[in-house]
């Protein structure tokens, strides 16, 4: 089984390399600052002993004033997890970094978030919708989607 690490314990190690990166810890979650994301996650996955190297899901959840996008990392070698998460607060253009280039398991992934909630992952080498036809007009996910 694997082991969840404490949010708070990583949280520490990234505000040593990257201070005024986290919004919050706990002992499940740490929240990073959405212009701090790439950095955090390749610190995540290249730091030895933590050699997060395995992206296990991407989704994200409509709070009506803010999206959150939350990331669910393994290490193999370790055997152990953590729950990374980023918010946008710009409901009209959302957009984060892309992790493409630091797990290839977020292409469709960060695809579906764009077509079904909206937000955009820049830099990501084909940001198209991967459900839904080009030219349909919204993302069915959101909260204010009619």
């Amino acid at each position: 089984m694997t082991v969840a690490l404490s949010g708070k314990e990583i949280a520490n190690q990234i505000v040593e390399k990257f201070p005024d990166s986290i919004v919050a810890s706990s002992e499940k979650e740490i929240v990073v600052k959405s212009g701090s994301l790439l950095d955090v996650a390749a610190f995540l996955k290249d730091t030895p002993g933590l050699d997060f190297n395995y992206l296990n899901y991407i989704t994200a959840v409509d709070y009506y004033d803010h999206f959150e996008v939350v990331y669910m990392l393994s290490s193999l070698e370790h055997n152990h997890s953590l729950v990374l998460k980023t918010r946008c607060y710009d409901r009209e253009n959302p957009v984060l970094p892309s992790l493409v280039r630091l797990w290839q398991g977020a292409d469709f992934q960060e695809r579906e978030i764009y077509d079904l909630m909206g937000i955009r992952f820049e830099g990501h080498p084909n940001m198209k919708r991967i459900f839904l036809w080009e030219g349909f007009q919204g993302h069915p996910l959101r909260k204010d989607f009619m």
